[in-house]
């Protein structure tokens, strides 16, 4: 899917990392949420309260997920998940354009 229809959009930013990530919040009408974000590069480490998808559209990054040692190296299109009530790690090497979806 190259866009996503009949939705509402937070107009209020999520900003991290002084300024470092942001994200803009997609509503779906069935309730469910996106988060539409850029990265740049740094290292991150981000905590979790519900299971996440990150769908990474571009950029160049490695992560470090709950229970792993081996970080994984993404320089395409992919998507990685993260459990609920957890924290990842990531190190953005590029600019990294992301999509993060809430799982209940």
């Amino acid at each position: 899917m190259s866009q996503y229809n009949n939705v509402s959009v937070v107009k209020k930013a999520n900003v991290y990392f002084e300024g470092k990530v942001t994200s803009r919040t997609v509503l779906f009408e069935d309730g469910t949420k996106v988060t539409l974000g850029i990265m740049l590069p740094g290292e991150y480490e981000f905590g979790t309260s519900q299971k996440e998808i990150m769908d990474i559209q571009a950029g160049e990054l490695s992560v470090l997920l709950p229970g792993n040692d081996q970080w994984l190296e993404i320089a395409e299109p992919t998507k990685f998940e993260v459990p609920a009530n957890a924290s990842f790690k990531l190190k953005v090497r590029t600019v990294t354009d992301y999509i993060c979806s809430y799982i209940d």
